[in-house]
């Protein structure tokens, strides 16, 4: 039986191909060029975020008003400029999606028109195009946001509302008799491994190995690793795993580690539900609190205990530590004041006994 990587890449790859059949025939040529360095999920982002474009083409610009999406041709490809692609970074800023409204922040602008960019840069390099109008477009602005974490307090709160079930409606009370050990120990481990949930909810039962306490991820390049996981995490695992292993999965789901109510294998977006549920209940002034957040958490402590940036990258699996370094840059300011704090010129004392 594939893994779960290797499913949900097979998956994608089916979407990719539906897709494309609605887009220019470039597009596939795009593609396929890029197949070799990239991963499924990336193609997917890409061929989504060109879908997005020449749907905006085809139904805002009048000289392309008409045509389908996949009767463009490269000649039409070169009409578009730089006020074009400007003009569809404001779209970008509320536009709607089968009578819903849907709007980009920074993040989502700066990576749709960097796939436009990669994009028509592909186009120029292999003479399609003659000029790269994108090339003409600057790239949105990023900000850097505050990290959002849990204090210890907020984390110790949060774990005792899953074991107490504190706080909850009846109606949770209900679902949480059933899942406090699963949820246990999927916040458990967020907060004492840093993983991703695309990696947790990839976990099977075998790719845990207790000798050793740690358990095989495939992380986000496509790569497999292992992590490793404190005795306390170990312990909630093997609470978890007493009642796991008396569920009945439906077919295709057996050796999913998380199981949903429905006892198949539990989805990125439940998790994030879960997350989000007693998060809000722990810490009601941090709105929003995503798995991501717990990530953090764990990288925050994780510095903070170290104090090396390096092993906290390759802990959380960056392939670049600036990435890191540009997380967790406030962490390296304190450390930098508390250095200037400890140093002193001159003894108190001595300070004392010089005063006339």
């Amino acid at each position: 039986m594939s893994s779960y990587s290797e499913q949900r890449a097979k998956a994608l790859q089916l979407h990719i191909r539906q897709m494309l059949r609605e887009l220019p025939d470039v597009c596939f040529d795009f593609i396929n060029a890029i197949d070799s360095t990239t991963q499924p999920l990336t193609r997917y982002a890409y061929v989504s975020d060109l879908k997005l474009f020449f749907g905006f083409l085809t139904q805002e610009l009048p000289k392309f008003a008409g045509k389908a999406p996949n009767a463009l041709e490269a000649a039409d490809l070169a009409k578009v400029t730089s006020r074009d692609i400007y003009m569809y970074l404001d779209y970008l800023t509320l536009y709607m999606r089968d009578d819903v409204e849907i709007t980009n922040q920074e993040l989502g602008k700066l990576r749709k028109i960097s796939s436009l960019r990669s994009f028509y840069k592909f186009l120029y390099k292999n003479g399609y195009i003659e000029s790269d109008p994108a090339a003409l477009v600057d790239m949105p602005k990023r900000h850097q946001k505050p990290i959002i974490r849990l204090e210890i307090d907020e984390v110790a709160r949060m774990l005792d509302l899953v074991e107490n079930g504190d706080l909850q409606t009846e109606h949770q009370k209900k679902y949480n008799d059933h899942t406090r050990a699963r949820d246990l120990a999927i916040l458990t481990l967020f907060l004492g491994t840093g993983i991703r949930v695309s990696e947790l909810v990839g976990i099977n039962i075998d790719d845990i190995d207790f000798s050793i306490n740690g358990f095989l991820v495939t992380r986000k390049g496509g790569n497999q690793a292992i992590l490793y996981f404190p005795d306390e995490v170990a312990q909630v695992l093997k609470d978890y795993l007493k009642v796991r292993l008396e569920m009945t999965p439906i077919p295709g789901h057996e050796e999913a580690l998380f199981l949903s109510l429905q006892n198949r294998r539990i989805s990125v977006r439940a998790v994030q539900n879960m997350v989000k549920k007693y998060a809000s209940l722990a810490a009601p002034l941090k709105k929003k609190l995503s798995p991501h957040k717990l990530r953090s958490t764990f990288g925050t402590n994780l510095y903070h205990e170290t104090g090396d940036i390096y092993l906290v990258a390759d802990v959380l699996g960056h392939s670049d530590v600036n990435t890191t370094r540009r997380h967790y840059a406030a962490m390296t300011d304190d450390r930098r004041r508390l250095a200037a704090r400890k140093v002193r010129l001159r003894a108190e004392d001595a300070d004392d006994s010089n005063e006339q």
